[in-house]
């Protein structure tokens, strides 16, 4: 108890614990590698990736200072939930090796009375992590039952030494992953898998292997009642099967498919009528609108038409090269085609106002139905558009 009468608990680090888990991290590198050489077991497990990313999160959580900042970002990030909280942490009392929190005197979320702010709480928990891992790509990655606490009508989270931490890039792949088994889209799944592993290992990949077991995972889980489904162990099934046709899919989602399978137990046993596909649905929606509505401020629509432009030129220079229009350092074509050449410019000039016009044409809709937006911008996005889809049917009208 402090000064002020406010009870808190003190983590303390033990004097040899960075020499335990060194040495523990030692041991597990050599076994790593050692089955990391079995072809049988690298069809199930990337051994290497999974030791790479423990290795770097028992790192972690030596600093209590690191994880003292781990609970302020939480704090942030579940601010809008009012069934969900963190302890309040005593910088002014804490240093590398000790932590000094807020002491939660409460139950397991097992024993929290059956009612609204129990339903409540299993809805905002679940959503609450979808935010975390798509909307900020930092996650508590460590939330089994001994980490949440029942106390004042709100689900606590405990323990902040172990998180997970994604990529832009890996967080926009994980959304459209999410929302292909939302729709149940076999297809749609395989092509977010191979973006996510990039070039396949070992030979040629049968895609429509890889599909149809896909498709099958769809097909177990989606049909039943939460009791008997977790999505945590829905993504690593799924990892599974990339990596048995030579295409793995990275570490940080055997993380995030455990920190989901701890989430899906603790919320089952919260509101087992919930349904989690319900849930996904939900927040992708208003997930991707935000995503579309902050793309139309027009410094970044300025700027995704140049990344736009870049990358159609980036596209031809490459088509170029290679039916010789252009020289490059390592490839040598002994061939011109003028025609070819005419024809790529074209194309890429056909797509770029095609994609600018379309842009213009979702800018037009979104502005329009904003309360925020002056009258005369829905009208000139429309105007936009019309005038680029007249330039592109005169194009092609002209130049077939």
């Amino acid at each position: 108890m402090l000064v002020s009468g406010d009870r808190v608990v003190v983590k303390v680090q033990r004097p040899n614990a960075v020499a335990e888990i060194e040495q523990d991290l030692t041991l597990l590198k050599a076994f790593a590698e050692r089955v990391a050489k079995r072809p049988v077991l690298r069809q199930v497990i990337d051994v290497g990736a999974v030791f790479g990313q423990l290795a770097e999160s028992l790192r972690r959580e030596l600093d209590f200072l690191q994880e003292a900042s781990n609970i302020e970002r939480i704090r942030e990030l579940i601010a809008g939930y009012d069934r969900l909280g963190v302890p309040l942490v005593h910088l002014d009392l804490s240093t590398s090796r000790l932590l000094v929190m807020q002491e939660i005197p409460g139950t397991p979320i097992s024993q929290a009375p059956d009612g609204r702010a129990r339903k409540e709480a299993a809805r905002q928990l679940l959503e609450s992590y979808y935010r975390q891992v798509v909307s900020a790509g930092f996650f508590h990655a460590d939330p089994h039952p001994g980490n949440l606490m029942w106390w004042q009508d709100r689900i606590y989270f405990l323990d902040f030494g172990m998180v997970g931490i994604l990529t832009a890039e890996l967080r926009e792949h994980l959304m459209w992953l999410l929302s292909a088994f939302w729709r149940e889209d076999a297809r749609f799944l395989t092509d977010v898998a191979l973006m996510l592993s990039g070039p396949a290992e070992g030979g040629e990949l049968n895609v429509a292997a890889l599909q149809e077991e896909i498709g099958a995972l769809m097909a177990k889980y989606r049909k039943v009642g939460l009791a008997e489904m977790q999505l945590g162990p829905i993504l690593l099934e799924m990892s599974e099967i990339a990596l048995r046709h030579g295409v793995p899919l990275p570490a940080s989602l055997t993380l995030l498919g455990k920190a989901l399978a701890q989430v899906q137990l603790a919320t089952a046993q919260l509101d087992p009528d919930l349904d989690p596909f319900e849930v996904t649905g939900t927040f992708l929606t208003r997930a991707l609108l935000r995503g579309m509505r902050s793309k139309l401020d027009p410094q970044v629509l300025v700027y995704e038409s140049q990344k736009l432009k870049m990358r159609a030129l980036r596209m031809l220079e490459t088509l170029e090269r290679l039916v010789g229009a252009r020289t490059g350092r390592n490839l040598e074509v002994n061939f011109r085609s003028d025609t070819i050449q005419d024809t790529l410019r074209r194309t890429g000039r056909r797509l770029a106002v095609g994609l600018i016009a379309a842009a213009c044409v979702l800018a037009a809709g979104f502005t329009a139905a904003s309360t925020a937006t002056s009258g005369w911008v829905p009208g000139a996005f429309a105007a936009a558009a019309a005038l680029l889809t007249l330039v592109l049917i005169v194009d092609l009208a002209l130049r077939r």
